[in-house]
């Protein structure tokens, strides 16, 4: 049963992420790490449609190896997470070593990446889903009732927030806000690139360095993102204030 105490700071830290102009891939990227804290889970990912054909693209990863996993899960056309999207309903506790005639392909991948079952819940609000959240696990451990309603309960939230908390929002409304995510998501991913090459340290620690400079210096994400890849944020200057440790 996850810790009542982390569920209840992971629903305040997304319920204060909710302001006008939030950062859709920070959120993301925090429902990702939250879960693996609160719910005991692994490897944590999120995948968003594409407004246009809605095919899926990785949004958020809580480590290098899931956001390797989840890219191979797209390529593939098979896996738990385009399973829960396809039919707006969720993938709990599939034993990947039973799993590999449903998914031929993924499943060896999954297990030889370490991981033993698969899980995936959806990002739905009334009839509109917009994607999916996968959670890994490298135990043979079930996810149980309560682990579920919590891990659906984060989903609702940040498909709300997506949604801008509207109770109608018609297609045209859902497309700009994807597109908006999707952009940002190619802009983050080509900074932490940058950002990893030229100071020597894997993604996973330049992600954790962009994310801490823009809380510290009150950027969104994106921005700063954008300001690395046009030389405008030097390399130096996100090196000057790096993080000790991740909060």
């Amino acid at each position: 049963m996850p810790s009542q105490r982390i569920l209840t700071k992971t629903l305040i830290e997304l319920a204060d992420t909710l302001v006008d102009d939030f950062d859709v891939v920070d959120l993301l990227t925090m429902l990702a790490d939250r879960c693996c804290e609160a719910l005991d889970i692994s490897d944590a990912g999120i995948m968003l449609a594409v407004p246009i054909g809605g095919s899926l693209q990785v949004m958020a990863s809580s480590s290098l190896l899931m956001r390797k996993l989840e890219i191979y899960e797209i390529q593939s056309s098979e896996g738990p997470c385009l399973d829960c999207y396809q039919t707006g309903q969720p993938v709990l506790n599939e034993l990947l070593q039973s799993a590999t005639d449903k998914w031929p392909k993924f499943a060896p991948a999954a297990l030889a990446a370490g991981f033993q079952i698969a899980s995936a819940i959806p990002m739905r609000l009334r009839d509109v889903t917009i994607g999916a959240l996968n959670l890994f696990r490298t135990e043979p451990t079930l996810i149980g009732d309560d682990e579920h309603a919590a891990a659906r309960a984060f989903a609702d939230i940040a498909t709300i927030a997506i949604l801008q908390n509207q109770a109608a929002i018609d297609a045209q409304t859902i497309n700009t806000h994807l597109t908006h995510a999707l952009s940002s998501r190619i802009s983050v991913e080509q900074a932490k690139g940058m950002l990893a090459e030229r100071a020597t340290v894997d993604v996973d620690e330049a992600f954790r360095w962009l994310r801490r400079h823009a809380r510290d210096h009150n950027l969104r994400l994106v921005t700063l993102a954008q300001g690395v890849i046009d030389g405008t944020v030097t390399i130096d200057m996100i090196e000057a204030s790096r993080p000790t440790r991740e909060a």
